[in-house]
């Protein structure tokens, strides 16, 4: 009696092993953890500020996608860790936008599926070096590419960037300052791509290959910032931070910011800021407040740049850096970025009922039509171009690069961050001025109502602080960087989020390639060919 044959198994496509999904209790719980390890890279920002946590706090998250049991499951839970990532990194939203922060979190976090679905293509056991070499470049390809979309200003802007964890190492922002705030981004993406490799490869040569892509991108920036000259000093100027703390009355506020001030006469400074919405009078039609600026430039000796945040003559308000000298009104600059829901509500005939539950904006504020610098002088007269840009736009790379293009010697940030007192906020807010100065090579400072008042040099480190618990004036002593001299970052811009998109671009329509052919094959009923 003959044996009958067994059957032959079927032949699988890429992921076919991995198509059959788990059970829901299981699915979720795993979308669960997910959500929960998009919270661990949070805590390398501000104010937790494990910055050393960045180099693995994507691992979690990472591992789960990695063991997904498919592609699509790998996409949801990528972008579950999406959620949870901006759930956590921006949780003091609440008051501003209310309910709106968790339509936020998913909408923003979806982006994260990208992400989760290249570690699973890419990731899936059994893993080889070809494979491990692939997925070191392309998952922080997609990385950079999910922050670059959502740091389109349309959407809201580049808040929480990895990068920014790393505000605190000049030597890692070498890379910022060639590269931008993306490239910090895309290294820490590849060490915790490498640390996820190395953990999980059976085979040695992955872990060789991922082995050494760490220990190189570790040594890049702390290379670049030991070969790449500092920016060449040009002299020095003396700038007073004026903080005058929690004062709600907008009136008393501006006082308290004048008696600060008036503290100054004597001492040798050559520039005065002071915070956003510093004074609610419009500059223009109030000849009292104007006067008192005046007499403060005069009796100091130094031009103010106040923040006013007023009624215009057309009835709407804006938010503008005002260049005050003895003389008058020098010149001003409008805040073109305004954000979202705290000075304006997006689709506000669909979603105005937001500013009911919350502290969002009532009525919106006027954008600026562009950017420029004011043309501020010191106290000897001699030009002191300042790139003056108010609160979020500090969170922009490209206002900051702008401004250096355009001359400025300064980087002046005007903030007011009282409604998020309490919070990691003020923290995550004045790092950004840190990372703006690495970037761009320029001295950098930031004067907030209620604190943090910092400055930076022009490698972004820290030279002095006024905390959220102070009041009063800090004053420091910058040195500027030489006329004309720019970074790498400078002149290239966003050459590296555009690479990222080319990488991403190429990855996906390799992947729809390789999807259409194993799809015919099967119709064909021969062998699909493995996935890369």
């Amino acid at each position: 009696m003959s044996r009958r044959s067994a059957p032959a198994s079927p032949t699988l496509s890429t992921t076919a092993t991995e198509e059959r999904e788990p059970h829901a209790p299981h699915r979720y719980r795993a979308r669960i953890g997910a959500l929960a390890a998009g919270a661990v890279p949070v805590l390398a920002f501000p104010a937790p500020g494990q910055a050393w946590l960045a180099w693995v706090a994507l691992v979690p998250g990472l591992l789960l996608m990695q063991r997904a049991p498919s592609g699509r499951e790998a996409a949801v839970r990528g972008w579950w860790f999406g959620a949870g990532f901006i759930l956590t990194a921006m949780y003091w939203l609440v008051p501003s936008v209310g309910p709106g922060l968790p339509v936020i979190a998913v909408l923003f976090g979806a982006l994260q599926s990208a992400v989760g679905y290249t570690v699973h293509r890419l990731l899936h056991p059994r893993l080889t070096a070809r494979r491990a070499l692939l997925a070191l470049l392309v998952v922080p390809a997609v990385w950079v590419t999910t922050e670059y979309a959502r740091s389109w200003p349309a959407l809201g802007g580049p808040w929480a960037l990895l990068g920014a964890t790393q505000w605190q190492h000049p030597a890692v922002l070498g890379l910022a300052s060639v590269g931008g705030i993306w490239l910090v981004s895309a290294a820490v993406a590849a060490v915790n791509t490498g640390a996820l490799i190395a953990l999980t490869a059976v085979h040695r040569r992955p872990r060789a290959v991922a082995a050494g892509t760490v220990v190189l991108v570790l040594a890049a920036g702390p290379l670049l910032f030991a070969l790449r000259e500092a920016p060449a000093a040009d002299g020095a100027v003396t700038v007073a931070l004026v903080q005058p703390g929690i004062v709600e009355d907008p009136q008393a506020r501006f006082e308290a910011s004048a008696r600060i001030t008036a503290g100054l006469v004597g001492q040798p400074v050559d520039l005065v800021v002071w915070g956003e919405s510093s004074t609610t009078a419009d500059l223009d039609r109030d000849p009292a407040a104007l006067d008192t600026l005046r007499r403060l430039a005069a009796t100091t000796g130094a031009e103010v740049v106040a923040g006013e945040d007023a009624r215009k003559a057309d009835g709407r308000i804006s938010k503008d850096a005002v260049l005050v000298s003895p003389a008058g009104v020098v010149d001003r600059y409008r805040k073109i970025r305004l954000v979202p829901f705290g000075e304006y509500i997006p689709l506000r005939p669909v979603l105005g009922w937001i500013a009911g539950v919350s502290r969002a904006a009532g009525e919106n504020r006027a954008p600026g039509t562009s950017f420029h610098v004011l043309p501020a002088s010191d106290r000897a007269g001699a030009p002191l171009p300042v790139g003056a840009l108010v609160c979020f736009e500090s969170a922009f790379p490209d206002m900051a690069r702008t401004a250096a293009r355009d001359g400025a010697r300064v980087l002046v940030y005007q903030s007011s961050t009282s409604t998020f007192q309490r919070t990691w906020a003020p923290e995550q807010h004045v790092s950004l001025a840190a990372i703006r100065a690495a970037e761009t090579g320029r001295p950098a400072v930031q004067a907030s109502l209620t604190g943090v008042s910092a400055a930076f040099d022009a490698q972004g480190r820290e030279l002095a602080r006024l905390g959220t618990d102070g009041t009063g004036v800090l004053t420091v002593r910058l040195p500027l960087t030489a006329p004309g001299t720019l970074t790498w970052y400078d002149r290239i811009g966003d050459v590296v989020p555009l690479g990222a998109l080319l990488v991403t671009a190429g990855a996906a329509g390799a992947g729809v390639a390789g999807w259409r052919r194993s799809r015919a094959l099967r119709r064909a009923g021969q062998p699909s060919v493995p996935a890369v």
